[in-house]
């Protein structure tokens, strides 16, 4: 199969103070990781490009970037996913973040054909290619080879706009799960996504009417409670225009802050 290019170049560096190391940090992690992990899902249009920035209280943390491509793969039709999250300003000299997500998905099914993740995280460092053979219900995984999977297993990218594309938003009531297997790196599971009502959000474009989802994660030492991750997703182009991550010590927010198709600005939400 051929290759997916990768971009390995954005972050890495050293942890000052012990509430930035036990809070703060670890939740910019979490939230570039997951942020990337929520894609645009309107039609690419040839070329879609996002912008978010990312905040917590009052100080800027990061920037986030999503850009979707029309694109041929192996001579079918397929949408390419590039996501890439680095700190910046403060939190950049505190503790350097840069995370990757490629996904090449059929434009048909808009199930997985090919993902790649690349993460680079401090000191920590994560790479993994993984194929996807749905007919067979089946993966290559460059980490641990050939294995059997889950019907339509989708990556940790591709989940959500998989998601939106069958129209669970819609089909799902308020307050009701949908469940989907996922895999995340090398490490397969099932993920949870509730869907919790529409609010609208005011965003740096100006106000947005939004679905409100969320997913499920591990609580873990940063997150108030299992379901602290919130998604707003736009009503009219299926865009994320804001991700709140309720923290032990606050809000970490990733808010959109540009939106273009084909190189031109997008404001009518």
């Amino acid at each position: 199969m051929s290759k997916l290019p990768v971009n390995t170049g954005l972050i890495s560096g050293k942890t000052r103070g012990s509430c930035c190391r036990r809070f703060l940090t670890p939740a910019l992690v979490a939230i570039l990781t997951l942020l990337l992990a929520y894609p645009v899902t309107l039609s690419a249009r040839n070329r879609a490009e996002l912008t978010y920035n990312l905040r917590y209280g009052f100080v800027k943390g990061g920037e986030a970037r999503i850009v979707i491509t029309d694109t041929i793969y192996n001579g079918r039709k397929a949408v390419y996913y590039y996501m890439e999250g680095r700190t910046s300003g403060l939190t950049d000299k505190l503790y350097r973040v840069s995370n990757v997500y490629e996904s090449i998905v059929d434009a048909g099914t808009y199930l997985p054909i090919k993902a790649v993740r690349n993460v680079r995280e401090g000191s920590y460092r994560y790479y993994n290619e993984v194929f996807f053979y749905h007919a067979k219900d089946s993966i290559f995984s460059k980490r641990t080879g050939g294995i059997k999977v889950p019907r339509n297993l989708t990556d940790i990218l591709s989940v959500f706009f998989y998601f939106v594309k069958q129209d669970y938003i819609t089909k799902v009531e308020k307050g009701r799960y949908i469940e989907l297997p996922v895999i995340n790196g090398h490490r397969i599971s099932t993920i949870k996504i509730k869907h919790d009502g529409i609010q609208t959000v005011d965003t740096e474009l100006g106000k947005v009417s939004s679905y409100i989802l969320l997913p499920e994660v591990e609580k873990g030492k940063v997150l108030k409670n299992s379901d602290g991750l919130t998604f707003y997703i736009s009503e009219k182009e299926k865009v994320p225009v804001q991700f709140d991550l309720d923290l032990k010590v606050g809000t970490l927010r990733a808010i959109l802050s540009g939106f273009k198709l084909n190189g031109q600005d997008v404001k009518n939400f």
